[in-house]
């Protein structure tokens, strides 16, 4: 199964998208408010605002006035791609679509008044709620670091200023030097990402003439996503710089010291490194948390087939913030699961028609120049789930023409997503 950018909008449109609204239910609009302007909240008020024909008056509620993918940062530290090719603006959402954008911090959903209160004291109301804000950081996962630690030991988990910050540290790590990576536990933002992150890491390294670093993965998992494909690749290209250790070989990750740069496991102590990218565990956006959507240090349950909060029918949560089954926190996922949130808002409504929910996923990683794998699948409700109905991940021995179109797919889908996303 290939999914390139002619099929990712294909399907989104052919399966997500509705017919116009005959009328709009009651004497006004009603209103839509959405908090993240990410892969999911964009896209579910570009798709509600779009095919609605104005039906609903949609809101959306971000307080960054830039967007920086955390999809493809990875290929801006290998080099692949500049800094200005994952930043992205919100205009054309409001020009062409009508959305209204409000440039300020929800800090409370008043559920029983329908109200998103935001950090300046206006308080929006809503007939529906879609909150996609994506994931916090747990700073205390992790013995020894901490939110300030994190300018020391950055984590690149959430785009912009650290992955720059990354970036720069990256560049000046010496010839022999020591990378050590601590890889979260599941569940996480992007599967497949910090293996690809290393990839980047050893691409610069090798293409810079400092071939003697050494990376150290530090995983509290006992397998990661692709882990075979990733591995026969590192050793293909990078022969020995890249070495992964499992939970049984660390034996834990005791502590860290930000001011000398060290990590202390189990099985060794790893002092004055050149770079330490600390990623931790994640929780759902403090925004799900606080209005009741998610357990303290979790994440959201939801309806498989409408993504709506089973705390609440009157709220969706879609995106990384979200339980949802089979489906990886990824971009992918939060845009197909946006559409469906789309359509199921415009049907409620704005009596427009509405189809059985499918959703799709696919994530490539590049592991060197023209050497990309991928993993995904489709899924639908089944059970009181979203469960995989189809998947398919890269293998060992694909020819290389292969892995040069799987990069292929992927820039293609990147083109993709951000037109679906801010049109």
């Amino acid at each position: 199964m290939r999914i390139g950018r002619r099929e990712f909008i294909r399907t989104g449109a052919a399966a997500m998208a509705t017919l116009a609204a005959p009328a709009v239910l009651g004497q006004g609009r009603p209103r839509v408010v959405v908090i993240g302007a990410g892969a999911g909240g964009a896209t579910a008020a570009r798709y509600m605002a779009k095919d609605s024909n104005g039906a609903l008056a949609v809101t959306l509620v971000e307080e960054n006035e830039l967007y920086h993918t955390c999809f493809h940062s990875n290929l801006y530290l290998g080099g692949f791609k500049s800094y200005e090719e994952i930043t992205h603006r919100y205009d054309a959402l409001t020009s062409r679509y009508g959305i209204e954008l409000v440039r300020a911090r929800a800090t409370h959903i008043d559920r029983d008044k329908r109200e998103v209160v935001l950090g300046d004291g206006r308080r929006l109301p809503y007939d529906r709620l879609v909150v996609s804000p994506g994931i916090d950081l747990k700073y205390d996962s992790v013995p020894g670091w901490s939110k300030a630690a994190e300018e020391t030991m950055p984590h690149g988990w959430k785009p912009g200023a650290q992955t720059q910050l990354i970036k720069r540290k990256l560049d000046a790590v010496p010839n022999g030097g020591t990378i050590v990576m601590i890889a979260p536990p599941n569940p996480y933002r992007c599967p497949p990402g910090p293996y690809e992150r290393v990839s980047m890491f050893a691409h610069v390294l090798k293409s810079s003439g400092r071939g003697d670093a050494r990376i150290v993965i530090l995983d509290p998992k006992e397998n990661f996503s692709k882990q075979g494909v990733f591995q026969e690749g590192w050793e293909r290209h990078y022969g020995r710089m890249v070495e992964w250790l499992g939970p049984k070989v660390h034996d834990g990750i005791k502590s860290v010291d930000p001011a000398t740069n060290t990590v202390v496991t189990g099985f060794e102590t790893y002092r004055d490194c050149a770079l330490v990218n600390v990623i931790p565990a994640q929780m759902a956006g403090e925004i799900a948390r606080s209005a009741g959507l998610a357990p303290a240090g979790g994440y959201c349950a939801i309806d498989p087939a409408t993504m709506k909060s089973t705390a609440d029918a009157n709220i969706h949560v879609l995106g990384d913030a979200s339980i949802a089954g089979d489906m990886p926190k990824s971009a992918f996922a939060a845009n197909s699961q946006a559409k469906v949130v789309a359509m199921v808002v415009r049907a409620e409504l704005a009596g427009a028609r509405s189809f059985p929910p499918r959703y799709l996923n696919t994530c490539w990683s590049l592991i060197e120049t023209d050497d990309a794998i991928k993993v995904g699948g489709r899924y639908e409700p089944r059970g009181g789930r979203i469960a995989a109905v189809e998947t398919f991940v890269s293998q060992n021995g694909e020819t290389p023409d292969l892995r040069k179109q799987n990069g292929a797919e992927n820039l293609g889908w990147y083109a993709a997503i951000t037109a679906d996303m801010f049109a």
